[in-house]
C-alpha cells in the first residue's frame, strides 16, 4: 500500500472519529463540507457526459437537507420533495431547454449526494444529550453514558472499515476471480472477506452493546453493511466508467476525489438507521 494512500486513510479515520464523538454541530458542519466536495465531484462526472444539470440550486437545497437532519430530523423527509421541486423549477425556465438527462442528473445529485448521506446525521443524532461542557451539540466522552446514536454510528464505521480494508487486502494478495466489469480490481474473494469482516465487526459490537437477538442482530447489520458498502463502491465505480475516468477527483492523496472514499456510506447509511430504529426493536 503506498504511504500517501496509509497516511491519508488513518488521518481520515481520526478526523471520522473526532466528528463523531462530538457529535451535534461539530458533526453535522464537517460532514456538510464533505457532502458539498462529494456533490461537486459528482458534477464534474455527468457534465463529461455533456449534461447540464442544476447544480448550484441542488448543491444549496442539499446543505438545507443537512441543515434540516440536524435541526428537524422529522422535517426532512418533508424537504425532499419540495428540494426536488425547486430543483425543476429552477430547469424549466433556463435560457436553454432541459433535457431529461438534466432533470434526472439534479434529482440524483440531490438523492445520492444530499438525502441518503443525510441519514447519517440523523443516526448520530439518535439519543442525544444535552451539550456539557462544550456548546453546539457536542457530546463530551466521560460526562454521562454515551448516546445511542454515538454507539450505532461507531459500529456502522467499523463495520464499513472493516469491510474496505479485509476487501482490500485479500482481494490485492489473494483475489483470482474478477467480480464484475464495472470495476476489474475488484474479486469475489475480496468482496467475501469483506462482507464477512463486516459481519464479524458487526457480531462483536452487537455482543457489547447487549443487543436483543445477539448473534443474529449483528450478523443481520453486518451483511447489510458489507453489501451495500460493496453496491456504493460498484455504484460511483460504474458512473467513473460512463463518463470515462479514473478517480472522481484528487483531493485526497492516493484514494482519489471524496467520492473514491465516500461511495461505500452512501447506502449504508438510511439502511443502519431504519435498522436501529425499527427492525433492532422487533427482537
Amino acid at each position: 500500500m503506498p504511504w500517501s494512500r496509509l497516511v491519508s486513510g488513518v488521518v481520515a479515520i481520526i478526523l471520522a472519529l473526532g466528528m463523531i464523538v462530538l457529535g451535534g454541530w461539530y458533526f453535522a458542519v464537517p460532514f456538510g463540507i464533505i457532502i458539498f466536495l462529494g456533490q461537486q465531484e459528482y458534477f464534474q462526472l455527468v457534465r463529461a457526459k455533456g449534461i447540464e444539470p442544476a447544480a448550484k440550486t441542488t448543491l444549496v437545497v442539499s446543505q438545507v437537507l443537512l441543515v434540516a437532519a440536524i435541526a428537524a430530523p422529522r422535517l426532512v423527509d418533508a424537504v425532499l420533495p419540495v428540494a426536488g421541486t425547486l430543483i425543476c423549477f429552477y430547469l424549466l425556465f433556463q435560457p436553454k431547454l432541459a433535457t431529461i438527462a438534466d432533470i434526472s442528473a439534479s434529482i440524483l445529485g440531490l438523492f445520492y449526494g444530499g438525502y441518503l448521506p443525510s441519514y447519517w446525521i440523523r443516526l448520530r443524532g439518535l439519543g442525544d444529550l444535552p451539550a456539557e461542557g462544550l456548546s453546539w451539540g457536542a457530546y463530551w466522552p466521560g460526562t454521562d453514558n454515551p448516546p445511542a446514536g454515538l454507539l450505532y454510528t461507531l459500529l456502522a464505521f467499523g463495520c464499513i472499515w472493516a469491510a474496505d480494508i479485509g476487501a482490500y487486502i485479500v482481494g490485492k494478495f489473494f483475489g483470482r476471480t474478477r467480480l464484475t466489469a464495472i470495476s476489474p480490481k475488484k474479486t469475489v474473494e475480496g468482496a467475501v472477506f469483506g462482507v464477512g469482516s463486516s459481519v464479524a465487526v458487526a457480531v462483536v459490537g452487537s455482543w457489547l452493546l447487549g443487543w436483543p437477538g445477539w448473534p443474529l442482530t449483528g450478523v443481520a447489520l453486518g451483511l447489510i453493511i458489507g453489501i451495500a458498502s460493496l453496491l456504493g463502491d460498484l455504484t460511483e465505480s460504474m458512473m467513473k466508467r460512463d463518463a470515462g475516468v479514473k478517480d472522481s477527483g484528487q483531493i485526497i492523496p492516493g484514494h482519489g476525489g471524496i467520492l473514491d472514499r465516500a461511495d461505500s456510506y452512501v447506502f449504508t447509511a438510511p439502511l443502519v438507521y431504519y435498522f436501529v430504529t425499527l427492525l433492532l426493536t422487533q427482537f
